[in-house]
């Protein structure tokens, strides 16, 4: 299980829900059906103990400045990046108390816009019928908006992390990391910022990483993520503002995961401890790599 602040859901935002999700199902990943928001984003989800991957769409303009947190519209938000490029617009961490953990944040220096809450009913395998309660604290970044964060609480664990809807045709089991682009000369800001939310931050090659209860935070430069971790998509050439443009995942089975990527007709490379996908532009610029670890 997670816990707080570790990683919880980077979302992969995308011009094409529909197509996405797809991809990822021709990949072994078991996604929800396409959900939709009250601020007008669509939503669908592949689902791990403790944190998931989220795909997310707009379906509806006229809803995006609905439901705000303060000054924050999470539609708005979402639906500008997209407007720029596909990828990553905002990022959750996990909370097991969504206003401790703001407080905490907010003592930290990170800027708290308020707190969002919603619920669907859910019915589970064995027929019953619950709702879930979600609540979400907003930290955008008006100096670097794509890694803008939000905290997110689950109040009832029980109706998200039901044990058959983890389970995965490709063996995934979870998000083991997230790799951030950004120049040299944003190393520094961002190591401080960093450093008063994780207390295991070290340097590496190109860089620093920071050790979260659920993974590892990486931040690298441009010609250290592509030598290390893999190609930047075309979009991300030329972005000056540091982003998110890497996700790992944890798989274990390196076979039937190898099998479904070459079903599937997708690029790869072979990696130290597994396999990048080589074209991000195809998941939302975001390159995944599956990992053994």
């Amino acid at each position: 299980m997670n816990a707080s602040f570790g990683i919880d859901h980077p979302l992969l935002a995308t011009h094409d829900i529909e197509g996405l999700r797809a991809r990822l199902i021709s990949l072994g990943f078991n996604m929800t059906a396409i959900g939709k928001h009250p601020w007008g984003t669509s939503t669908s989800l592949a689902m791990f103990d403790g944190c998931l991957i989220e795909i997310m769409g707009t379906y509806d303009e006229t809803l995006l400045d609905e439901v705000p947190a303060g000054d924050f519209c999470f539609g708005r938000h979402v639906y500008e990046h997209l407007r720029q490029r596909e990828g990553v617009a905002l990022s959750a961490l996990h909370s097991t108390n969504s206003v401790a953990d703001a407080q905490r944040a907010e003592t930290a220096g990170f800027t708290v816009a308020g707190h969002l809450q919603f619920g669907r009913d859910v019915t589970l395998p064995d027929g019953t019928t619950g709702r879930t309660k979600t609540t979400l604290a907003l930290l955008p970044d008006a100096e670097f908006p794509r890694l803008s964060l939000f905290l997110c609480q689950q109040h009832r664990p029980d109706l998200i992390y039901v044990p058959q809807w983890l389970q995965h045709p490709n063996k995934v089991t979870g998000i083991c990391g997230i790799n951030i682009l950004a120049d040299q000369a944003l190393h520094a800001a961002l190591k401080a910022r960093f450093s008063k939310l994780y207390s295991d931050v070290t340097g590496i090659g190109g860089g620093f990483q920071c050790q979260t209860a659920n993974g590892v935070i990486r931040v690298l430069t441009a010609d250290v993520f592509e030598r290390v971790i893999g190609p930047l998509p075309s979009a991300l050439h030329q972005e000056e503002l540091p982003c998110i443009a890497g996700m790992d995942l944890t798989m274990s089975d390196p076979q039937l995961m190898l099998e479904f990527i070459k079903a599937s007709n997708t690029q790869y490379s072979t990696v130290e401890t597994g396999f990048a996908l080589s074209d991000p532009s195809l998941t939302a610029n975001t390159l995944l790599r599956l990992l053994t670890v």
